[in-house]
């Protein structure tokens, strides 16, 4: 019965799995390694508890059995705020087994006596408090169940350890526990001072090693720190990659292939203007928003690329170069209806007909003179006449001229209107033979309707026998 107490209670201890530093990130640990059992602190004596135990701790030659093999081996798990729990199987061979006879401690060798420990422990590492990322202190407390040779017991444990961690993953950890078996029950026979359920030293050094983070990218970085876990990315971005190398993640880059600066999200202005190269017509030169990037070296709103003038301000209608003024009076050509002749801007950038003019024009108008009730001219000094008007007319491309017949009474008013519409228009086409512009002339013939004197003698009818250019606009 005595033993079945002890068996529950080390099942009761063994209940879980510790770890050496592990944390949350990797929960899980193993440790394998080497163990050495020390039975002088159980072997009773007369003195006191703490000189009976821990006299000869170090006394590894004297004391200590070591099996010169892995003979230990642990697997745990942390469960937070520094606590872990955990399960140790180990097995070593006694050949230095001290009691205490006769007022003195005596080392034996019993012979092939096996001892075989499964021990359950709950551990607080320090490792946190001390803020060290390498060395990794310990309390740890438990208990287990110990067989040595046909003997078997239950045991309560206690002690301390020290990790040295060589990565994040992987450490040399060191350990030493005192498994009380009297605790339990244990007493000691034949009134020898031999316990028949020593406690004793374990002490353990090993290899420990750190698992379970789950690290889905394989970048380095665990899934619920890594804010990009299925894209293998960098620490310094959480876990997000940079394809680029431009120093912004990939996920707030809007350029992600192509390095670029922060201030343009992550893409490229080779030019430095300010404006993103995919955005640029210019990427090559420094310009400005309005021109989408490009120079606008004159300042007309015409980028420089599509300037014909770059270094003249222009109107954008004139692929930005001026207007040109051909005549220079101030009216431009393409508002200039004369560009190339003179003239005010209130008669469209041509001259203005004056009654000077008119006066000119009448008067050789007045010298033209026909034959006979036909539409022919006589030979006389007509033809300079004509000259003379189209020289005139030249010289105002915008005016526009009627060229109006008359004749006196004589005839019937048919023949007269007809003659006088004829001669009109024979002076219409020679003006237009000698280059006046037929879109600024008309021809139209009154007959006898408008006499300007009597028809009644010689004299009025020559004055209403006439031709006379008028300024129509």
């Amino acid at each position: 019965m005595k033993h079945l107490n002890r068996l529950f209670i080390a099942a009761m201890m063994v209940t879980g799995l510790s770890s050496h530093a592990q944390d949350s990130n990797n929960p899980w640990a193993i440790s394998f390694g080497v163990n050495a059992v020390d039975t002088r602190a159980g072997a009773g004596g007369d003195k006191g508890w703490l000189d009976n135990h821990s006299s000869q701790l170090f006394k590894v030659k004297d004391n200590w059995n070591i099996l010169p093999s892995i003979s230990y081996l642990s697997v745990s798990r942390y469960i937070g705020n520094n606590f872990s729990v955990g399960v140790q199987g180990s097995v070593n061979k006694i050949e230095k087994f001290v009691t205490y006879a006769g007022g003195n401690y005596v080392t034996s060798n019993p012979g092939d006596l096996m001892y075989y420990g499964i021990d359950g422990s709950v551990k607080y590492s320090f490792m946190n408090l001390i803020k060290s990322k390498v060395i990794d202190p310990d309390l740890h407390v438990g208990g287990g169940y110990t067989f040595l040779g046909d003997s078997s017991y239950g045991t309560i444990n206690a002690g301390a350890g020290i990790a040295f961690w060589f990565s994040e993953n992987v450490g040399l950890s060191f350990a030493s526990t005192y498994k009380s078996g009297e605790l339990l029950g244990g007493d000691y026979v034949d009134g020898s001072g031999t316990p028949d359920a020593p406690g004793h030293f374990q002490h353990t050094v090993g290899l420990t090693f750190k698992f379970g983070g789950k690290d889905t990218d394989g970048d380095g970085i665990y899934d619920k720190y890594d804010a990009c876990p299925d894209v293998k990315g960098l620490k310094q971005f959480n876990g997000c990659p940079d394809t680029d190398g431009d120093g912004i993640p990939d996920k707030d880059d809007a350029c992600p292939d192509v390095a670029g600066i922060a201030a343009l999200n992550g893409c490229p202005d080779s030019d430095g203007d300010g404006i993103t190269d995919a955005e640029d017509a210019c990427p090559k030169e420094a310009g400005t928003k309005a021109m989408k990037g490009c120079p606008d070296a004159d300042g007309d709103g015409v980028a420089d690329k599509d300037d014909k003038c770059p270094k003249v301000k222009g109107p954008k209608d004139n692929a930005g170069c001026p207007w040109p003024d051909a005549d220079g009076d101030g009216v431009l050509d393409k508002d200039d209806e004369c560009p190339k002749v003179a003239g005010p801007a209130s008669n469209k950038g041509c001259p203005e007909v004056t009654s000077q003019v008119l006066e000119s024009i009448k008067m050789e108008a007045k010298n033209v003179y026909f034959n006979s009730g036909k539409a022919t001219f006589k030979s006389t000094d007509v033809p300079l006449r004509l000259d003379a008007i189209t020289n005139i007319i030249k010289q105002y491309p915008n005016a526009k001229f009627s060229i109006e017949g008359h004749t006196d009474s004589d005839g019937s008013e048919a023949f007269n209107q007809k003659l006088s519409e004829e001669r009109a228009n024979a002076v219409k086409n020679a003006l237009i033979e000698r280059g006046a512009n037929a879109d600024n002339l008309s021809a139209k013939g009154f007959g006898e309707l408008n006499p300007i004197a009597t028809n009644k003698t010689a004299a009025g009818k020559a004055q209403n026998r006439r031709t006379e250019v008028i300024l129509v606009k």
